[in-house]
Protein backbone atom coordinates (compact mmCIF):
# COMPACT_ATOMS: atom_id res chain seq x y z
CA UNK A 1 0.00 0.00 0.00
CA UNK A 2 1.28 3.47 -0.88
CA UNK A 3 2.21 5.78 1.97
CA UNK A 4 0.14 8.86 2.75
CA UNK A 5 2.23 12.04 2.88
CA UNK A 6 1.12 14.90 5.13
CA UNK A 7 3.31 18.02 5.15
CA UNK A 8 2.60 20.74 7.71
CA UNK A 9 4.01 24.23 8.24
CA UNK A 10 3.72 26.12 11.53
CA UNK A 11 4.69 29.56 12.80
CA UNK A 12 3.37 31.46 9.79
CA UNK A 13 3.29 35.20 10.48
CA UNK A 14 4.36 38.52 9.01
CA UNK A 15 8.09 37.83 9.46
CA UNK A 16 8.02 34.26 8.10
CA UNK A 17 5.25 34.48 5.49
CA UNK A 18 7.64 34.96 2.54
CA UNK A 19 9.46 31.71 3.35
CA UNK A 20 6.14 29.89 3.71
CA UNK A 21 4.95 31.25 0.35
CA UNK A 22 8.13 30.11 -1.38
CA UNK A 23 7.89 26.66 0.19
CA UNK A 24 4.22 26.38 -0.78
CA UNK A 25 5.19 27.13 -4.38
CA UNK A 26 7.69 24.26 -4.25
CA UNK A 27 4.94 21.97 -2.95
CA UNK A 28 2.56 23.15 -5.68
CA UNK A 29 5.11 22.13 -8.29
CA UNK A 30 5.07 18.65 -6.74
CA UNK A 31 1.26 18.50 -6.39
CA UNK A 32 1.67 18.28 -2.61
CA UNK A 33 -0.94 19.99 -0.44
CA UNK A 34 -0.11 21.54 2.91
CA UNK A 35 -1.59 21.52 6.38
CA UNK A 36 -1.08 25.04 7.79
CA UNK A 37 -0.81 25.22 11.57
CA UNK A 38 -2.04 28.59 12.80
CA UNK A 39 -1.63 30.15 16.25
CA UNK A 40 -4.06 33.11 16.36
CA UNK A 41 -2.16 35.06 18.98
CA UNK A 42 1.39 34.92 20.29
CA UNK A 43 2.99 36.51 23.34
CA UNK A 44 4.51 39.83 22.31
CA UNK A 45 3.34 42.15 19.55
CA UNK A 46 1.99 39.68 16.99
CA UNK A 47 -1.77 39.23 16.55
CA UNK A 48 -3.26 37.30 13.64
CA UNK A 49 -6.25 39.65 13.42
CA UNK A 50 -3.87 42.55 12.80
CA UNK A 51 -1.94 40.65 10.11
CA UNK A 52 -4.36 40.91 7.20
CA UNK A 53 -1.79 39.80 4.61
CA UNK A 54 -1.19 36.48 6.38
CA UNK A 55 -4.93 35.99 6.90
CA UNK A 56 -5.57 36.52 3.20
CA UNK A 57 -2.82 34.12 2.13
CA UNK A 58 -4.06 31.41 4.50
CA UNK A 59 -7.60 31.75 3.17
CA UNK A 60 -6.33 31.54 -0.41
CA UNK A 61 -4.36 28.39 0.39
CA UNK A 62 -7.39 26.75 2.02
CA UNK A 63 -9.51 27.57 -1.03
CA UNK A 64 -6.90 25.78 -3.16
CA UNK A 65 -7.04 22.59 -1.07
CA UNK A 66 -4.72 23.14 1.89
CA UNK A 67 -5.96 22.49 5.44
CA UNK A 68 -6.04 24.95 8.33
CA UNK A 69 -5.22 23.55 11.79
CA UNK A 70 -5.55 25.47 15.05
CA UNK A 71 -2.14 25.45 16.73
CA UNK A 72 -2.59 26.69 20.27
CA UNK A 73 -3.46 30.20 21.32
CA UNK A 74 -0.83 32.58 22.66
CA UNK A 75 1.91 31.08 24.79
CA UNK A 76 5.20 30.21 23.13
CA UNK A 77 7.26 27.46 24.75
CA UNK A 78 10.68 28.29 26.16
CA UNK A 79 13.43 26.32 27.85
CA UNK A 80 11.80 27.12 31.20
CA UNK A 81 8.15 26.86 30.16
CA UNK A 82 6.45 23.84 28.67
CA UNK A 83 4.31 24.02 25.58
CA UNK A 84 1.01 25.82 26.07
CA UNK A 85 -1.39 22.83 26.18
CA UNK A 86 1.01 20.28 27.65
CA UNK A 87 -0.21 20.44 31.27
CA UNK A 88 -3.49 22.38 31.24
CA UNK A 89 -6.49 21.03 33.15
CA UNK A 90 -9.76 20.70 31.25
CA UNK A 91 -11.33 23.97 32.41
CA UNK A 92 -8.32 26.16 31.57
CA UNK A 93 -7.81 24.40 28.26
CA UNK A 94 -11.45 25.07 27.39
CA UNK A 95 -11.04 28.79 28.09
CA UNK A 96 -7.99 29.05 25.83
CA UNK A 97 -9.58 26.97 23.08
CA UNK A 98 -12.72 29.12 23.19
CA UNK A 99 -10.66 32.29 22.82
CA UNK A 100 -8.60 30.82 19.99
CA UNK A 101 -11.69 29.54 18.20
CA UNK A 102 -13.26 33.01 18.39
CA UNK A 103 -10.21 34.65 16.82
CA UNK A 104 -10.07 32.06 14.05
CA UNK A 105 -13.75 32.65 13.29
CA UNK A 106 -13.17 36.41 13.07
CA UNK A 107 -10.29 35.78 10.67
CA UNK A 108 -12.53 33.47 8.59
CA UNK A 109 -10.11 30.61 9.27
CA UNK A 110 -12.18 28.52 11.66
CA UNK A 111 -11.28 24.84 11.74
CA UNK A 112 -12.27 21.68 13.61
CA UNK A 113 -8.70 20.36 13.62
CA UNK A 114 -6.27 20.95 16.50
CA UNK A 115 -2.55 20.41 16.96
CA UNK A 116 -1.09 21.46 20.30
CA UNK A 117 2.16 23.43 20.25
CA UNK A 118 5.07 20.99 20.07
CA UNK A 119 2.44 18.26 19.52
CA UNK A 120 2.14 17.93 23.30
CA UNK A 121 -1.42 17.87 24.65
CA UNK A 122 -2.63 17.20 28.19
CA UNK A 123 -5.45 14.83 29.06
CA UNK A 124 -7.53 17.79 30.18
CA UNK A 125 -7.06 19.60 26.88
CA UNK A 126 -7.89 16.45 24.96
CA UNK A 127 -11.12 16.12 26.93
CA UNK A 128 -12.04 19.78 26.30
CA UNK A 129 -11.73 19.64 22.50
CA UNK A 130 -15.01 17.75 21.78
CA UNK A 131 -16.91 20.18 24.04
CA UNK A 132 -16.11 22.91 21.52
CA UNK A 133 -16.82 20.86 18.41
CA UNK A 134 -13.27 19.86 17.49
CA UNK A 135 -13.13 16.54 15.67
CA UNK A 136 -9.43 15.78 15.21
CA UNK A 137 -6.51 16.12 17.61
CA UNK A 138 -2.95 15.73 16.38
CA UNK A 139 -0.30 14.42 18.74
CA UNK A 140 3.36 13.58 18.36
CA UNK A 141 2.72 9.90 17.64
CA UNK A 142 -0.98 9.72 16.85
CA UNK A 143 -3.91 11.24 14.96
CA UNK A 144 -6.99 11.11 17.20
CA UNK A 145 -10.53 11.03 15.84
CA UNK A 146 -12.44 12.70 18.68
CA UNK A 147 -15.86 11.71 17.34
CA UNK A 148 -15.06 8.01 17.17
CA UNK A 149 -12.47 7.98 19.98
CA UNK A 150 -9.99 6.21 17.70
CA UNK A 151 -6.26 6.93 17.49
CA UNK A 152 -4.18 6.19 14.40
CA UNK A 153 -0.51 5.63 15.12
CA UNK A 154 1.81 7.84 13.07
CA UNK A 155 4.77 9.83 14.36
CA UNK A 156 5.85 13.30 13.31
CA UNK A 157 9.22 13.89 11.64
CA UNK A 158 9.88 17.57 12.26
CA UNK A 159 12.30 20.47 12.12
CA UNK A 160 11.77 23.42 14.45
CA UNK A 161 8.94 24.01 16.96
CA UNK A 162 10.48 21.67 19.51
CA UNK A 163 12.39 19.52 17.02
CA UNK A 164 16.09 19.91 16.37
CA UNK A 165 17.46 21.55 13.22
CA UNK A 166 21.14 20.54 13.24
CA UNK A 167 22.57 18.91 10.08
CA UNK A 168 22.69 15.44 11.66
CA UNK A 169 18.99 15.67 12.56
CA UNK A 170 18.09 16.88 9.07
CA UNK A 171 19.85 13.83 7.61
CA UNK A 172 18.06 11.54 10.08
CA UNK A 173 14.73 13.08 9.11
CA UNK A 174 15.31 12.43 5.42
CA UNK A 175 16.30 8.81 6.06
CA UNK A 176 13.38 8.23 8.43
CA UNK A 177 10.93 9.70 5.95
CA UNK A 178 12.24 7.44 3.20
CA UNK A 179 11.86 4.35 5.40
CA UNK A 180 8.29 5.26 6.32
CA UNK A 181 7.37 5.93 2.70
CA UNK A 182 8.75 2.57 1.59
CA UNK A 183 6.75 0.73 4.24
CA UNK A 184 3.46 2.51 3.57
CA UNK A 185 1.26 4.03 6.26
CA UNK A 186 1.19 7.73 7.16
CA UNK A 187 4.29 9.92 6.81
CA UNK A 188 3.93 13.17 8.76
CA UNK A 189 6.50 15.85 7.96
CA UNK A 190 6.44 19.10 9.93
CA UNK A 191 8.54 22.24 9.63
CA UNK A 192 8.34 25.69 11.16
CA UNK A 193 8.24 28.64 8.78
CA UNK A 194 11.22 30.11 10.65
CA UNK A 195 13.33 27.07 9.72
CA UNK A 196 12.25 27.41 6.10
CA UNK A 197 14.30 30.61 6.09
CA UNK A 198 17.43 28.47 6.52
CA UNK A 199 18.80 26.63 3.51
CA UNK A 200 19.76 23.40 5.31
CA UNK A 201 16.45 22.60 7.02
CA UNK A 202 14.47 23.75 3.99
CA UNK A 203 16.45 21.46 1.69
CA UNK A 204 16.05 18.55 4.11
CA UNK A 205 12.26 18.85 4.00
CA UNK A 206 12.30 19.13 0.20
CA UNK A 207 14.52 16.03 -0.01
CA UNK A 208 12.22 14.12 2.35
CA UNK A 209 9.18 15.05 0.27
CA UNK A 210 10.91 14.09 -2.98
CA UNK A 211 11.99 10.72 -1.60
CA UNK A 212 8.49 10.03 -0.30
CA UNK A 213 7.01 10.83 -3.71
CA UNK A 214 9.67 8.67 -5.38
CA UNK A 215 8.52 5.74 -3.24
CA UNK A 216 4.91 6.29 -4.31
CA UNK A 217 3.56 8.34 -1.40
CA UNK A 218 0.27 10.13 -2.04
CA UNK A 219 -0.25 13.71 -0.85
CA UNK A 220 -2.95 14.33 1.76
CA UNK A 221 -3.82 16.87 4.46
CA UNK A 222 -5.06 16.54 7.99
CA UNK A 223 -8.84 16.09 7.79
CA UNK A 224 -11.78 14.51 9.54
CA UNK A 225 -13.89 12.11 7.52
CA UNK A 226 -17.65 12.10 8.33
CA UNK A 227 -19.49 8.92 9.09
CA UNK A 228 -20.79 6.97 6.10
CA UNK A 229 -24.40 7.82 7.00
CA UNK A 230 -23.52 11.54 7.04
CA UNK A 231 -21.94 11.34 3.61
CA UNK A 232 -25.02 9.62 2.21
CA UNK A 233 -27.42 12.19 3.68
Amino acid sequence: MNAELIVSVSGIRDTTRAAAIEFAAEMDRRDVRLSLLVAPRLKGKYRLLEDTATQSWLRERRAEGDAIVLHGYDQAATKRRRAEFATLPRHEAKLRLTAADRVMEQARLRTRLFAAPRWNISTGALEALPDLGFRLALGLTSIIDLERNIAQRARVYGIGEGFRAEPWWCRALVMGAARTARRGGVLRLAVSAAQLQRSGPRQAVLDAVDLALYHGAVSEVYRWEPFAADRAA
